[in-house]
């Protein structure tokens, strides 16, 4: 029992700041995904949606898993309900006839647009707790982290 003590209650430092960063990134969710509810979407298919936009519209499957963090297969599953609501398609890769594209179609860019607005804004508006500088310095950390 007391060594088990020392992994839940005598928290390192580096621990303390790691389930920091992850309560306060699944408060951000939180608000993102309750946006999303109360509009009647789907925050991972927006979320998807979205990756596709990053890379001018079209996108592989393959890519586009990575961007994500889900398998290869995984992504075919995820981009079914996505192309039988009319916001994405896909197609044969125009220089390689074996693969196969993604695209947003208008519809998907629509709800993007109608929607991104004040989703984006209500995140804003949790940040804003932090100033200029605080957002800079925390950029400048995440991204360290996200290099290793």
């Amino acid at each position: 029992m007391k060594d088990l003590q020392e992994y839940v209650l005598d928290l390192p430092l580096h621990t303390v700041a790691f389930f920091s960063l992850v309560e306060a990134t699944a408060k951000l969710v939180d608000v993102s995904e309750r946006y999303w509810q109360a509009k009647g979407l789907n925050g991972a298919r927006i979320r998807i949606l979205v990756e596709i936009m990053k890379e001018g519209g079209t996108i592989l499957p393959s890519m586009l898993a990575r961007k994500i963090g889900v398998t290869k297969s995984n992504i075919s599953l995820l981009l079914i309900p996505l192309e039988h609501e009319g916001l994405i398609i896909r197609a044969s890769h125009p220089k390689d006839g074996r693969k196969t594209v993604i695209s947003i179609t208008s519809e998907g860019q629509s709800i993007l647009l109608k929607h991104l607005p004040e989703n984006r804004q209500q995140i804003a508006d949790k940040m804003n707790v932090l100033e200029e500088q605080e957002l800079q310095q925390l950029l400048i950390l995440l991204n360290k982290l996200t290099r290793m």
